[in-house]
């Protein structure tokens, strides 16, 4: 068996939710296919296939299964989506709403002239076949093919029960209202997959490739990383890569929401999607298109709709089952009473038909799922980045959110405040010899001491004299320049190297020194707390989080300095990486049932931890740690996305509890009041549609959430 391998697809004219259920569970059961998704309010397919030696053969069973359950609908690569985008409203469509225009003009026409019979009868069927006679079509290929419980099954059956019983108007408005609901349905979902495409503007469309002959215009997939490329003033960035040559300013809102431009010069790190505003920049490629971050943002963003919430698949699954209850309990209503007291058939047919208008689930299955693809897109907006459902519905129970310190509550950039050097040695020695140990270091403690040497003594250290560098994660470093021995590190690093020093206890980071196993002082270094990690903290209580930690290599004096003046509930402090994860699962394991608790780090160091949280949040974008590894990404960097995005969830929660008690509390009513003769054919069209209209409009409001 070879590896797997996804597949993504775009079903055009996807109409039916329950449909999309029953696509995606036939393509489950498929040989090959490891696991299929079906987001519907992006009308995207992914299917995971186990061996590449099967995707021609299942891409074909596939279309069978979606042209089963729904003819209409088109399967098409995904990497055609702009194109089928492009393509408009297709004829088919366009007849469609002008036979439904038709039919709501005569149905109107109909209330202000009487007819005699036969040419009454004549007119009403003409009219209902106008209003109805595509669900006829739908309801009779899908019940040839075995699929009786469908939505155009109920509303063709309790329609023509209508006409049979002569309640002409009652019959066609239930096929007129019934459509009604459908384009509105299809102009909510619309409006999100219109959302998807307005994101894909970000998306380059061609690449400069340097070549021996000058530039020629490609695709980015075919660009390899070292790659040369020319980015002219206006054009986007087509893919992550360094500044060889220029200089210019970026504009990254589309990335960051950031309207401030960035100035960007040699060595420059840029990301795909930026616009060059002022001047021609040569850049190296340093990832492909599948890695770049525009790329992994409009993947995120597509896909998000595929890892669905809980409540989500509940309501699919309940709709799988409420319908066909519903249906025969209007069978049973229809016959069983009658046979029963002796009571006129009409009367209980009347009620069964009730039945079968309130019983579909439109209202539910579609204002669900659109409701928590509204949050999505809401906390997208914001700068924000939510890879599923799933994790918006966790960030309703939080119980501990655990903060990492550097680069999460504070900027994660380090100055040097004090330099101590010992007995025997000078400030520019001590200095020096910290920056020769930290020379090949990437941490940020590292480039805050080579940053302090430069700026105070304008010198560099030389490459040449460096050699037999050694970096100990949460420790310290170890290298050799020239014959000497240097090693930089905390006070422990310093005892398991059997260099003697005193202790220390100050605000910030203490670099300790040793030369040839002879301590030569300490460089104190500090990192400046975020603005709003204070407003943080305060705003999550008010959230209801029950719990605020922070967890930091640094020495327990820096950081419980830091937790006092944030007003963190609990901080441990000098834990190397593996403690970090050792603790989170701590905390797993003491947290109440039910919960979740969230890990925020920078995406970097902290990958396995975000990994093993219930949700994890990275700060910052451009790191692959905090795309691939996180749940959630705050793309500006702004720690109070946090306090956002669990509004966020909250809003979106509620908007579903809102749907789900309303279309259930209503039906219940109408089903209830229409058993006892109460409620008319009128009531159960409101049932329907009108609480599928309503429960829509109210799951709209996360699409236009700010």
């Amino acid at each position: 068996m070879g590896s797997i391998i996804k597949k993504e697809y775009i079903i055009k004219d996807l109409c039916c939710p329950v449909c999309a259920s029953k696509i995606e569970s036939g393509i489950r059961k498929l040989h090959g296919v490891n696991n299929a998704d079906i987001n519907f309010t992006a009308g995207k397919l992914i299917i995971k296939i186990e061996d590449a030696q099967n995707v021609n053969e299942i891409f074909v069973q596939t279309k069978d299964i979606v042209k089963h359950y729904e003819p209409g609908a088109e399967m098409i690569d995904a990497s055609d989506f702009r194109k089928a985008e492009n393509e408009g409203v297709d004829f088919s469509k366009k007849i469609s709403r002008m036979t439904l225009l038709l039919g709501i003009v005569f149905f109107v026409f109909s209330f202000f002239f009487e007819f005699e019979q036969p040419a009454k009868l004549c007119f009403f069927i003409a009219v209902y076949l106008a209003a109805g006679g595509e669900i006829l079509l739908k309801a009779a290929r899908n019940v040839s093919k075995g699929q009786v419980f469908d939505e155009n099954f109920l509303m063709s059956a309790a329609s023509i029960g209508a006409l049979v019983l002569g309640q002409y108007h009652e019959g066609i408005a239930v096929m007129i209202f019934y459509r009604i609901g459908e384009a509105f349905e299809d102009f909510a979902v619309d409006k999100n997959r219109r959302s998807i495409s307005a994101l894909m503007d970000i998306k380059p469309d061609f690449a400069n490739l340097k070549t021996e002959d000058g530039f020629i215009k490609v695709s980015p997939h075919s660009i390899s990383a070292g790659n040369l490329i020319g980015v002219k003033p206006g054009e986007k960035i087509p893919l992550d890569g360094i500044v060889k040559e220029g200089y210019s300013a970026l504009d990254t809102s589309a990335l960051t929401g950031e309207s401030i431009f960035r100035d960007v010069e040699p060595g420059s790190e840029v990301l795909s999607g930026s616009i060059n505003k002022n001047a021609f920049l040569l850049i190296s490629v340093i990832r492909e298109s599948a890695d770049s971050t525009v790329f992994k943002i409009l993947d995120l963003v597509e896909n998000a709709g595929a890892r669905k919430a809980p409540v989500e698949k509940f309501i699919t699954k309940f709709a799988r089952y409420y319908t066909p209850i519903v249906i025969f309990a209007a069978l049973l209503l229809s016959v069983v009473p009658p046979l029963v007291t002796g009571a006129p058939f009409s009367d209980w047919v009347k009620r069964g038909l009730i039945f079968l208008v309130v019983s579909c689930p439109c209202a539910l299955v579609i204002s669900v799922p659109l409701s928590f693809f509204g949050g999505i897109g809401s906390a997208s907006r914001k700068g924000i980045l939510v890879k599923g459902g799933n994790y918006l519905e966790a960030l309703n129970d939080i119980d501990t959110v655990v903060f990492d310190k550097t680069g999460t509550l504070t900027h994660g950039v380090f100055d040097v405040v004090k330099i101590e050097p010992a007995k025997g040695f000078l400030e520019e020695e001590l200095l020096y010899l910290a920056a020769c140990a930290e020379k090949n270091s990437n941490h940020p403690i590292a480039v805050s001491i080579l940053k302090a040497y430069d700026k105070k003594y304008h010198k560099k250290i030389d490459d040449d004299i460096i050699s037999n560098h050694e970096e100990f994660s949460g420790h310290g470093v170890s290298v050799r320049a020239g014959d000497k021995r240097i090693i930089a590190g905390s006070y422990s690093f310093m005892k398991t190297n059997g260099i003697i020093c005193p202790a220390f206890d100050s605000v910030g980071t203490s670099v300790y020194a040793a030369f040839d196993g002879v301590y030569a002082g300490r460089i104190i270094i500090a990192d400046k707390i975020r603005s709003d990690s204070k407003r943080v903290i305060s705003g999550l209580k008010s959230l209801g989080v029950r719990r605020t930690i922070m967890l930091t290599g640094d020495s327990r004096s820096a950081a419980e300095n830091i937790a006092a003046e944030l007003g963190v509930d609990a901080v441990y402090s000098e834990l190397l990486p593996h403690q970090k994860v050792e603790k989170m699962e701590e905390f797993e394991a003491v947290k109440p049932a039910g919960k979740h608790n969230i890990f925020v780090g920078d995406g970097i160091n902290d990958a396995p931890v975000l990994a093993r949280s219930d949700v994890g949040i990275a700060m910052g974008l451009g790191s692959d740690a905090a795309i691939d590894v996180a749940d959630i990404v705050l793309v500006k960097d702004e720690l109070y996305g946090i306090v956002n995005v669990i509004s966020i969830a909250m809003k979106t929660k509620k908007i579903v509890v809102q749907n789900i008690v309303f279309a259930l509390g209503v039906k219940a009513v109408i089903l209830t009041l229409g058993a006892c003769g109460i409620a008319n054919m009128w009531a159960a069209i409101f049932g329907d549609v009108g609480v599928t209209i309503i429960a829509i409009l109210n799951a709209m409001r996360m699409l236009r959430s700010q």
